[in-house]
């Protein structure tokens, strides 16, 4: 694998001008990276956009043609599924506050171009968690039957989030999210504030978080997750948010910083700026650096956590693996669990999934 084979996706997503010359086989890999990224449908998008698909040759064209109506019918679903959430929720006097990839979308956000989903993800307040639950469950939507008593538990007591919920009719997936991160977790931001300063969008009695929440809530999901086969796709939306809001909203940078400060997701904004800078190249004032790294680790830390990052956060694809690709997502696996439970917790919980794995494990045969 050369440096060319390992940037070739990014390449692409930045400068897709360059795409003309790209030979036939350059083409199949590079459409195999995007894939397996879930980053085709924003190639698309992006050639699209700049009139250069017809450009493509047929072959990769046919594919990327397809990737933009998926992309298309699925925002059509979105919206269609936000009507359905807001109609439901409105006899709580509630409005429908989304987030990530639904947010972009109803928000009109660079970053939902050519984006794809596979659910639509709400927060909702925590007391008000119970009447919400119900009051899905009237118009449709369900838990999985298979889901165990242990993990409903762990989802309701232990999380910051129900299990998903599934639609009869429409088999559209909701996530219904009380807070940014676990309950459990050593330090929890305030989710009544990012309810409180969510904004509205074109549809009326749906929200979105204010361009600062909807930052740190995409790097906090992202920094703090336990796998990343959505990372690279996950980091590009960081990039696009921090271009687009850095761009056109007054004071950002500052606002940013204050807020993450606010809430105390400092070290996440560090470690997000200073990922997306240095893996794609986003352009970040030197003043929002020099803040958030008051929430730095030590130079050591520090130089071990851009290894994992700049290992866990390449495209996906089998044959861009590196040969540490394995101990880095095994750390970082790690490393969400730790903080997400405090170690007597994590205990418990690792023995009683390993207790439900053998139980569940199909006997031998004979």
């Amino acid at each position: 694998m050369s440096a060319a084979d390992a940037g070739l996706l990014a390449q692409a997503l930045r400068h897709p001008e360059t795409l003309a010359a790209l030979a036939l086989p350059r083409w199949e890999w590079l459409l195999r990276q995007a894939r397996s990224a879930g980053l085709h449908g924003r190639l698309a998008q992006r050639l699209h956009g700049l009139d250069l698909l017809d450009a493509v040759p047929e072959a990769p064209r046919a594919h990327l043609h397809a990737a933009l109506l998926l992309a298309r019918a699925q925002h059509e679903e979105i919206r269609r599924e936000a009507r359905q959430l807001r109609r439901a929720l409105a006899p709580l006097g509630l409005p429908l506050v989304l987030l990530k990839g639904a947010a972009y979308v109803l928000a009109g956000l660079p970053a939902a171009e050519g984006r794809l989903f596979s659910d639509t993800d709400i927060l909702v307040p925590r007391e008000r968690l119970a009447e919400v639950e119900r009051q899905l469950q009237r118009h449709g939507w369900s838990f999985d039957a298979d889901l165990s008593d242990y993990d409903q538990h762990y989802y309701r007591a232990w999380t910051h989030e129900l299990p998903p919920m599934v639609h009869r009719d429409r088999f559209t997936v909701v996530d219904v999210h009380h807070g940014l991160l676990p309950q459990t977790a050593r330090h929890r931001p305030d989710a009544a504030r990012l309810l409180a300063a969510a904004v509205p969008t074109a549809l009326e009695g749906v929200r979105v978080l204010a361009p600062a929440d909807m930052v740190l809530h995409a790097m906090t999901h992202l920094l703090r997750n336990e796998e990343f086969s959505h990372g690279l796709r996950d980091l590009w939306d960081i990039d696009a948010l921090l271009r687009h809001f850095g761009a056109g909203v007054p004071d950002f940078w500052p606002a940013l910083t204050a807020r993450a400060r606010e809430l105390g997701l400092l070290r996440e904004l560090h470690h997000g700026l200073r990922a997306a800078q240095r893996l794609l190249g986003t352009a970040v004032p030197a003043p929002a650096l020099r803040a958030a790294a008051e929430a730095a680790p030590g130079p050591a830390l520090q130089a071990l956590m851009d290894a994992l990052w700049a290992c866990a956060l390449r495209c996906p694809h089998p044959g861009l693996r590196l040969p540490w690709t394995g101990p880095t997502l095994a750390l970082l696996y790690l490393r969400a669990h730790a903080l997400r439970m405090p170690p007597g917790l994590l205990l418990r919980h690792a023995w009683v999934k390993t207790r439900l794995l053998w139980r569940d494990a199909p006997a031998p045969r004979p």
